[in-house]
């Protein structure tokens, strides 16, 4: 027995070495996964993280559990602007030929590995209907006492869209972005069963804005990085702008034209169309206008934010 116990003791530990080894570095679980609108009722875009690269980046979905169609994408690297340099995939999946206001099962990942099985709703191809909005800023990971009531209403399907406009986690960066990556798993419950809307606030201009930029997948952007853009659903045109270039110059003067030139023809736009969507509403971080003081924009005599207001006038 002596010598059979010295056999195996040096056998269970190389082998015990090689697999934590093998299993450390390589993670290829889908995760943070969440949904946004195209501003087309029959698509939806699914984005999501891994650590390491796959060999696809793929979504398994149908009308049921079957999950009979699938949906090819792509990958891109991600690369934290923190000392230690942390990188993660992220994964952009649109799904198209979406038929108006049925449910929709799918998972994401690769034959790598699969997230959980989540649904959603797609959106009527009418104006004739009233959808139902989730509208909040400023939720962190800390203290989100309204999140345990959002996953519960979400899921029971009383929301077709939920509108974050700006300051994440507390923020994505932190802590080399494991902060962000906590809150994006944290919100997965909400995010992967309705389109997770978004707009940009202060809490996000670390490293220009990277973590925002990189995480989500708003309308169009491709040419503007989540910072601005426009999105039809039923009866109304939604806008969401950047009040955040106001302030951040060191990022770049040229973007406070960029937008505004973009705003003044999207409203042009909208307006013409008033017919079928009478509903125009904008959304941003900052208060155009103040009614007290907050210590912040509101204190100041001359809000920068406002300089904006003319446009929606003419």
């Amino acid at each position: 027995m002596d010598v059979l116990n010295g056999l195996l003791l040096p056998i269970l530990l190389s082998c015990t070495v090689c697999y934590s080894s093998d299993v450390r570095h390589i993670q290829l679980q889908p995760e943070q996964i969440h949904l946004s609108a195209t501003g087309n009722a029959g698509e939806m875009m699914v984005t999501w993280s891994t650590v390491n690269d796959t060999k696809a980046s793929l979504v398994r979905f149908g009308k049921n559990i079957t999950l009979n169609l699938v949906a090819k994408g792509t990958s891109s690297i991600f690369v934290d602007g923190g000392p230690e340099k942390r990188s993660q995939f992220i994964h952009r999946v649109k799904l198209t030929g979406l038929s108006p206001a049925q449910m929709y099962y799918y998972h994401c990942g690769s034959e790598d590995g699969w997230s959980p099985l989540f649904f959603f709703k797609a959106f009527p191809n009418t104006t004739d209907w009233s959808p139902r909005f989730a509208m909040y800023g400023d939720l962190g990971n800390e203290n989100a006492q309204s999140l345990s009531r959002l996953q519960e209403e979400v899921q029971k399907g009383m929301y077709d869209t939920v509108f974050h406009i700006g300051d994440f986690a507390y923020e994505l960066e932190e802590d080399n972005g494991r902060v962000g990556d906590m809150f994006m798993r944290q919100i997965e419950s909400v995010a992967a069963y309705v389109p997770y809307m978004t707009a940009v606030g202060n809490h996000e201009a670390s490293y220009n804005f990277s973590h925002y930029k990189n995480r989500f997948t708003m309308p169009n952007f491709e040419e503007t990085a989540n910072l601005w853009y426009s999105w039809d659903i039923g009866p109304a045109h939604i806008i969401v702008f950047s009040t955040e270039v106001y302030y951040y110059f060191q990022y770049g003067l040229f973007l406070i034209t960029h937008q505004l030139n973009w705003l003044k023809q999207d409203l042009k736009a909208a307006n013409k169309n008033r017919a079928e969507r009478p509903w125009v509403i904008t959304m941003a971080h900052r208060p155009m206008y103040c009614t007290d003081t907050d210590g912040d924009d509101c204190s100041k005599r001359y809000n920068i934010v406002s300089t904006v207001s003319f446009i929606f006038f003419h």
